[in-house]
């Protein structure tokens, strides 16, 4: 007989609501070619907004060769810097982990472009992003 966890009402009520977005790098936007690069995640209970990334540059420079890996790199650290606020952040700093998230996850027309969002549970957002980060990422 397999062994299934069952979610109590003490359990379920610790976890949150979270939302999460994929950060695709897009070095040739006419062609519409894609690798992932990182993952945003926020959760409004917790006041966390987050973001891990990778930057996989065999595959990006497979998609294109003359791809600008480091200012990639940068872009993918400026999100980064968001999420965690403070200096980092920019004119970012003084907005809440919520309006940070909307604002990347805003459409654009650049190398780095977020992915649609997507919901689930946690119990930790921050175990979230990394269990993400592996998941479909890396």
């Amino acid at each position: 007989m397999t062994e299934r966890h069952i979610i109590r009402p003490s359990e379920a009520n610790t976890r949150d609501v979270f939302e999460y977005a994929l950060l695709r790098v897009v070095p040739r936007v006419e062609r519409g070619e894609c690798i992932n690069a990182g993952v945003l995640v926020y959760c409004r209970a917790r006041s966390y907004v987050g973001a891990r990334t990778h930057l996989d540059e065999t595959r990006l420079l497979a998609l294109d060769p003359d791809a600008d890996v480091a200012g990639i790199r940068a872009a993918l650290g400026a999100v980064e810097g968001v999420c965690a606020g403070g200096d980092a952040a920019g004119q970012a700093a003084l907005d809440d982990a919520g309006r940070r998230f909307r604002w990347l996850i805003a459409p654009r027309s650049t190398v780095v472009q977020p992915g649609p969002v997507h919901t689930g549970l946690t119990l930790d957002p921050t175990a979230e992003a990394e269990r993400l980060l592996d998941l479909l990422v890396r």
